[in-house]
């Protein structure tokens, strides 16, 4: 019985996720190889795909397993769950919370005299510097060099390619820390999502730098329920392979999508033969290398995740790969990727030698809290910083995650 109800409310879930998402994707293919659309013509652009569906439909499903799982007693305060479901600072780009972190927290909400008010409104500031300051200006780069793939040069390529590499995480990590900050304006903890990817040495360590909440919810719910590593090692790299497809085409109905997950999961499957096979590849003198290797890697898949469709992601690809004449990028594209960059380098050594989570952060931050003078003092500097995050903001651009 009770697996009949989870089977039932897993597919209401999914079902509506896949047509909303996923149907005129699927209706395409189908219509290219059967010869016949499943709907009548203009059908698909009369609807409409609801905000954030995608990370409320995982949040809903971690609630059905949870419960099913006895790892959660189900929520008898119907409210409680929508709130759940819909807490607006992390509905439409995350993180990903889970019921079991979230229901409870509901039901034991910080007192306002222990929000951490400064901490809160830092986190806020730097996912506006890191938002409208670097990923903003990265954007014009990357967006110029992807619009015109054909005409520009090899550099200008690689360059648009490593803008955008940085571009989509200034931007993800800047939402992310809003929506941390505002979260805990009103006395609630999101997980952290970002913990500097780009200094991971493999490919597995990055995905538990990178989008953390999502690496975490299909590890608990795709892959421990296929049965993770406990069979043979090929039923492992066959999980490891399915559960990045599916990350992949979860961000959206596209091949490209489709390809960066698989290309992921290949990658996972082919470090953990090199790992087995060739000692030295886990050596600490190779670190920096691994990190290079991992970088230079992750910012080539991007193309697929970037680029209009999978033919452009090709013609990208190839570009970098072969000497192309085109003409180059203009001087002021160059000096703001040069000034970002050395941005996030100052950032992540400063963060890498003093703040490697929030935990630190916001022991530091208390100290201050109980200092009157000192807390005037933060209130005179993030004034400041607000100020120069205005003047030195580029024109303003979507989320990259608001269309996932």
């Amino acid at each position: 019985m009770r697996k009949s109800i989870l089977g039932i409310s897993l597919a209401n879930s999914l079902g509506i996720l896949i047509f909303f998402k996923y149907g005129h994707f699927i209706d395409q293919n189908w219509a290219y190889f059967a010869g016949v659309s499943l709907f009548p013509p203009g059908f698909w652009s009369s609807v409409l795909l609801p905000v954030g569906i995608s990370f409320y439909t995982f949040q809903s499903i971690s609630y059905l397993v949870d419960v099913y799982r006895k790892e959660l007693k189900p929520e008898r305060r119907f409210f409680s769950y929508l709130l759940f479901l819909s807490f607006f600072p992390q509905l439409v780009a995350g993180p990903i919370v889970t019921a079991k972190s979230f229901l409870p927290q509901i039901r034991r909400p910080l007192f306002f005299s222990r929000i951490p008010v400064l901490f809160a409104v830092f986190l806020i500031l730097l996912g506006l510097f890191k938002k409208m300051v670097l990923a903003d200006h990265l954007a014009e780069t990357s967006d110029f060099v992807f619009l015109h793939t054909a005409e520009v040069s090899t550099k200008a390529l690689w360059l648009g390619m490593f803008s955008y590499s940085f571009q989509i995480y200034c931007d993800f990590s800047g939402y992310t820390d809003i929506a941390q900050g505002a979260a805990l304006l009103f006395g609630f903890r999101l997980p952290e999502n970002f913990k500097m990817p780009y200094l991971s040495a493999g490919f597995s360590e990055f995905w538990t730098r990178w989008h953390i909440s999502l690496s975490q919810w299909l590890k608990k719910y795709i892959y421990i329920s296929l049965g993770g590593n406990r069979k043979s090692v090929l039923y492992t790299y066959r999980n490891l392979f399915l559960v990045m497809a599916i990350g992949g085409i979860w961000h959206g109905a596209s091949w490209n999508f489709l390809v960066w997950g698989m290309c992921h999961g290949i990658l996972l499957i082919l470090e953990r033969l090199v790992f087995q096979r060739f000692r030295f590849w886990a050596l600490e003198w190779m670190r920096w290398f691994r990190i290079l290797f991992t970088f230079i890697s992750v910012s080539l898949l991007w193309v697929f995740f970037r680029s209009s469709d999978f033919g452009s992601s090709l013609c990208y690809l190839q570009g970098l790969f072969s000497k192309k004449e085109g003409f180059s990028l203009p001087y002021t594209f160059e000096m703001t990727f040069v000034y970002c960059l050395v941005f996030l380098l100052f950032g992540h050594i400063f963060g890498s030698f003093y703040f490697r989570d929030n935990r630190q952060l916001l022991a530091g931050f208390k100290k201050w809290e109980i200092s009157l003078g000192k807390t005037a003092i933060f209130g005179v500097l993030a004034s400041l910083s607000l100020i120069l995050i205005v003047l030195f903001s580029a024109d303003s651009k979507p989320f990259v995650y608001f269309v996932f």
